[in-house]
């Protein structure tokens, strides 16, 4: 392997370790890192759904899009960009969240899960395959949401990470504006919500991977896509690396517990498990990044990348303001018929924009 390779693998291992490290220290399990639940605890903690066990401003987040951005500057890589479709692009970050939130969990918790020896969790990935396969198809069919346009000014690149930066104020803080009803942030009392590595911990953690991330492209989605394309194994090298690395400290731990029954916070409907990351996959690889890729461009100030995010918390609200988030306990009617729902509409999208 040449050295690129090399140093996105370490940057596997080092990720798939913090991972587990993450739950040894407080996070739920095989939960080290969640993009799609993180955001789903971001959305709760500000009050945008009522969901009590899911609420937490998750420093992991915070950090992710900080590293980046200051990875961006000092690499003279960030730059404002943005105005590709960009409401498009919010409505299908909603959708990707719905497919995470019917699997519960984002395709990094999925490499998570299976490092844990969740078997729903494979379930999972074979559907997030062949969604990544479907968006492939709308791809070499000429799918484009168009050309993101570079801005004179960076101001607006920088909008999302200074929102962040101002929640992590907010919870270093611990204002409480309402004694009565709480707020500004709420955060849960059980559930996992409740459960969290140290905010020092889980912030430096998060601004060590925000950088990894940045420097190495890290995506999901795009190394599948690469792979089909032309059979180029780079990206998917890193996801080897997080797989091995959490799977070696799960083990360690005593975290590794292989089966389909009693795994944490997943369900064994197997047809949803597929179908929810099918529809992330499929979703991903039109918007050109998996939900981690999404938070990485929005620090290095890709505007459109800032409305994926916005829409996937937003999403969030949706899918526990409307019965649409799976449990444990399994996916609800409503949840099935918006994962249907989305799988259609993104199927819709990836006809109507193809060039001519």
């Amino acid at each position: 392997m040449n050295r690129n390779k090399w140093f996105i693998l370490l940057t596997g291992l080092l990720i798939g370790a913090f991972a587990a490290i993450l739950v040894k220290m407080g996070n739920p399990g095989n939960m080290g890192f969640c993009i799609a639940c993180f955001e789903r605890d971001i959305a709760g903690t500000l009050g945008l759904h009522r969901a009590g066990v899911v609420q937490y401003m998750r420093p992991e987040i915070i950090g992710l899009i900080l590293g980046a951005m200051f990875t961006a500057m000092f690499s003279g890589e960030f730059k404002a960009r943005g105005g590709s479709a960009t409401l498009v692009r919010f409505i299908m970050g909603m959708f990707m969240m719905i497919g995470a939130l019917v699997f519960l969990g984002c395709p990094l918790r999925d490499i998570l899960r299976m490092a844990g020896g969740d078997y729903n969790a494979v379930v999972g990935f074979l559907g997030f395959i062949a969604g990544v396969g479907g968006g492939v198809y709308f791809l070499k069919n000429g799918f484009n949401l168009g050309r993101a346009e570079y801005s004179h000014s960076n101001v607006g690149g920088y909008l999302l990470p200074i929102i962040f930066a101002f929640f992590l104020f907010l919870l270093l803080k611990g204002t409480i504006f309402n004694p009565e009803a709480g707020g500004p942030l709420f955060f849960s009392a059980e559930g996992p919500g409740s459960m969290a590595a140290p905010i020092g911990i889980s912030l430096g953690v998060g601004l060590l991977v925000g950088f990894m991330a940045q420097r190495t492209r890290l995506c999901l989605s795009g190394g599948i896509r690469d792979f089909i394309l032309i059979r180029d194994n780079y990206l998917l090298i890193g996801f080897l690396g997080i797989f091995v690395g959490a799977l070696v400290l799960n083990i360690v731990f005593g975290f590794f517990k292989p089966g389909f029954a009693e795994q944490p916070i997943a369900h064994s409907m197997h047809i949803w498990n597929f179908l929810g990351l099918f529809l992330v996959g499929l979703t991903a690889t039109l918007l050109g990044g998996c939900p981690l890729r999404q938070l990485i461009l929005s620090g290095e100030g890709d505007m459109d990348a800032a409305a994926v995010v916005v829409g996937m918390i937003v999403g969030a609200a949706f899918c526990h303001n409307f019965m649409l988030a799976a449990s444990p306990a399994g996916v609800g009617n409503y949840g099935q018929i918006a994962c249907i729902i989305g799988i259609i509409v993104m199927t819709w999208i990836g006809f109507s924009y193809r060039e001519a």
